[in-house]
């Protein structure tokens, strides 16, 4: 899929890939739910089905709290608070371990709620204000967004479809 470059462009790739990914995410045998049978966000390590969903839901929550943040004419904390962006592995962990107690069903509605959020956040912005100027270092609005929505979950279907045709 190219890279969205219109607000119509980035909702249509965010709807676009959630339901092909939540299509795939159906298939996946409740049993297997949280069974470390994917490769990880951190090099050398194993997540389950229920890690790369707590990792999805991660950041899209993230960029709604940036989004807040700037609303609130609050310091950006990017990619998040005591994070530097070569510490991505360290996020991952720190998503897996948040949502460890919740059950597939309830990472199922979390991360539907929060992509739904994130489709209301994209809807009250113009496209101007989404693709028209820099809004983090060299990146769009639009981009910034789309980097943490319908690329991840593209990415996380690949692994989700991989693992199922080993089943």
């Amino acid at each position: 899929m190219a890279v969205p470059g219109t607000k119509d462009e980035l909702l249509v790739a965010i709807e676009k890939s959630f339901a092909a990914l939540n299509k795939d995410l159906d298939r996946v045998p409740i049993e297997f739910a949280r069974t470390p049978v994917l490769e990880s966000h951190v090099k050398g390590s194993r997540m389950t089905p229920a890690d790369l969903v707590a990792y999805l839901i991660g950041w899209n929550q993230q960029v709604l709290a940036w989004h807040a943040r700037r609303a609130e004419g609050l310091p950006d904390e990017l990619p998040a608070p005591g994070i530097k962006w070569n510490e991505l592995g360290s996020l991952a962990q720190r998503y897996y371990s948040e949502h460890a107690s919740d059950s597939w069903e309830s990472l199922r509605a979390q991360l539907c709620n929060a992509k739904e959020q994130i489709v209301s956040l994209i809807q009250g912005y113009s496209n101007e204000e989404l693709y028209g100027q820099s809004w983090y270092s060299n990146y769009s609005m639009g981009r910034m967004i789309s980097l943490n929505t319908s690329s991840p979950y593209a990415n996380a279907r690949g692994r989700i479809r991989e693992w199922l045709r080993t089943l």
